[in-house]
């Protein structure tokens, strides 16, 4: 296997009321669960730069939201909540596989990151620790946001506008052109992710129905800029966070700005604050050996607790999951529960 995948990597498909999608990226099955969660617009193979180097010490899955990746939506709702649901339901669809439910440690960026604070504050049994990049989390001053990201956003929220915003984008641009001009607005080098990883997100995005995956974004944008506009509740909601956290920011992020992130630091000096300077908002991506080694040094000192805890949480291979395909084999997305679908043809030797 090459590309981006480490070696043993495999694509499964879980029964969630309807087919959900996660890569198994293998590690030690004794030690601490790792679930990523990417951002908006994102996938699994987002955690792909990042992960390998999290094997050592930890077994890493990374899931792919409602309507996201190679999960479709269905009857699910592509909203935070129905994002809750799908990553409450996968939490204990993996303790049933393993016959032991212990709590994992959610690994979240962007979108991702307010997903896994929010599962992390409804359940609380079932999240050991949390490990926020960039997280989308609402604060009572937002900060300042690139005019272009908010222009895009107020595109989006307007209902019919944003229908045709999207599709009119969709057909005047590539699957190539699409995830370049979305690494260049996260990132403030896009040549610092790596090759294989740009190439594999490339296919995936080949590969999709990108009619059903912009109907998932807009719905997820528009259920997120609501929380932002309007924080309270969901502030509240946060506040019953109190696993242990490690929180990343890229210093030159324009999606979620720094300030946000500071603020969010100093409501909880508990949580351990690393900035990542000259890095934009996916430091997974951007700079995945800083990212790796911050958070391989966050489970050995404060977080040592949270991956104690959710030791032994490896998912097992019972009958909620199917097994590996490559590429060219198996069906693709949307294919019936069980059946296993082959992983990018990147990936494959």
């Amino acid at each position: 296997m090459t590309g981006p995948f480490p070696a043993g990597a495999v694509s499964r498909f879980i029964d969630l009321g309807g087919p959900a999608h996660y890569l198994d990226m293998g590690g030690p099955v004794d030690g601490p669960l790792i679930v990523g969660l990417h951002g908006l617009g994102g996938s699994h193979l987002n955690w792909t730069a990042v992960g390998p180097a999290l094997l050592e010490r930890a077994h890493v899955v990374a899931l792919d939201l409602v309507g996201h990746g190679l999960t479709p939506a269905g009857t699910r709702t592509a909203d935070m909540e129905g994002h809750r649901r799908l990553v409450s339901g996968f939490l204990s669809a993996l303790g049933s596989e393993s016959g032991r439910r212990r709590p994992v440690i959610l690994m979240g960026n962007s979108m991702g990151g307010l997903v896994a604070a929010l599962q992390a504050a409804e359940e609380p049994d079932s999240v050991a620790g949390l490990i926020l990049m960039d997280p989308a989390l609402p604060t009572s001053r937002l900060g300042l946001v690139h005019p272009r990201v908010m222009a895009n956003f107020l595109l989006c929220a307007v209902p019919g506008v944003g229908e045709t915003y999207l599709t009119q984008r969709r057909q005047r641009t590539s699957a190539e052109q699409s995830v370049r001009r979305v690494l260049g607005v996260c990132c403030v080098d896009a040549s610092r992710v790596p090759a294989d990883v740009v190439e594999a997100h490339i296919e995936l995005t080949q590969r999709l129905d990108r009619a059903d995956a912009d109907a998932a974004y807009l719905r997820s944008a528009r259920s997120l800029s609501l929380l932002v506009a309007r924080p309270a509740e969901t502030m509240e909601r946060l506040a019953r966070v109190t696993q242990p956290t490690l929180l990343l920011h890229g210093a030159r992020d324009v999606l979620v700005p720094l300030a946000s992130a500071q603020r969010m630091s100093a409501s909880h000096p508990e949580w351990r604050f690393e900035v990542a300077p000259d890095i934009g908002h996916v430091p997974m991506l951007e700079a995945p050996e800083w990212t790796a080694r911050t958070v391989n040094g966050w489970l050995e000192v404060e977080g040592a607790g949270a991956a104690s805890a959710s030791a032994g949480a490896g998912p097992g291979t019972g009958s909620a999951s199917a097994g590996s395909a490559s590429a060219g084999s198996g069906p693709g997305p949307g294919a019936p529960v069980q059946a296993a679908v082959p992983l990018p043809p990147a990936s494959v030797s």
